[in-house]
C-alpha cells in the first residue's frame, strides 16, 4: 500500500510537542511489554520530550516515534524507535531514522548509535556494528542500572551523521 492513499495517509515526521506523550507513552509501552524496549515512565516522557520526534499520518494519529539522546559533544543515541504494528513494513522507521539523523546532523553530532534487536532494518540503514565497549558514556551512565545489564542481549550500532540518508 502507497502512502498518501485513503488506505495509508501520509505521513509527516516532526518535533513531539507535550501533548504528544500520552501516545509516545503507549507506543512505548506496548513494545516494553513484549520485551522488545525499555519502559520509560511519563515523568521521562515529559522531561525528555524534546528529544523526541514523532510520526504523525494526516489524520493526527501517532504512528510512531524515536529520540535523539545527546551523550557526548560528538555522539548521540538513537532510541525509543516504535512504530504502531498496524502500519509496520510501510516506510515510517524510515521517516524516523531520517528524522533523527537530520536532527543529529544540526545539533553537530557526529555519531549515532542504537541498541536494538532489530539488526537488519538498522543496517539498511546504514548503521554497522559496534562492540558496546566503543560507548562507556552510555554503559556507565544508563546501562549500568539497567534490570538487564548483566544479560544484556541488545546488539550495539552506529552511523555517521553525514553523507546520504536512508
Amino acid at each position: 500500500m502507497e502512502a498518501g492513499t485513503a488506505a495509508f495517509p501520509a505521513i509527516a515526521c516532526r518535533p513531539a510537542r507535550i501533548a504528544d506523550v500520552p501516545a509516545i507513552n503507549r507506543l512505548i509501552a506496548t513494545f516494553a511489554a513484549r520485551g522488545l524496549m525499555l519502559p520509560r515512565t511519563t515523568a521521562e516522557l515529559y522531561e525528555k520530550v524534546r528529544d523526541y520526534v514523532v510520526a504523525e499520518a494526516e489524520t493526527g494519529t501517532l504512528v510512531g516515534c524515536a529520540a535523539v539522546h545527546i551523550d557526548t559533544a560528538t555522539i548521540g543515541e538513537l532510541k525509543a524507535l516504535a512504530v504502531d504494528s498496524g502500519v509496520q513494513k510501510r516506510g515510517i522507521g524510515r521517516v524516523l531514522v531520517r528524522g533523527c539523523l537530520e536532527e543529529a546532523r544540526s545539533l553537530g553530532l557526529e555519531r549515532l548509535f542504537c541498541l536494538t534487536y532489530q539488526v537488519d532494518f538498522f543496517a539498511r540503514m546504514g548503521f554497522t556494528r559496534v562492540d558496546r565497549s566503543r560507548l562507556p558514556e552510555k554503559v556507565w551512565s544508563e546501562c549500568v542500572r539497567c534490570h538487564r545489564f548483566l544479560d544484556c542481549d541488545e546488539v550495539a550500532m552506529w552511523r555517521t551523521t553525514e553523507g546520504d540518508l536512508p
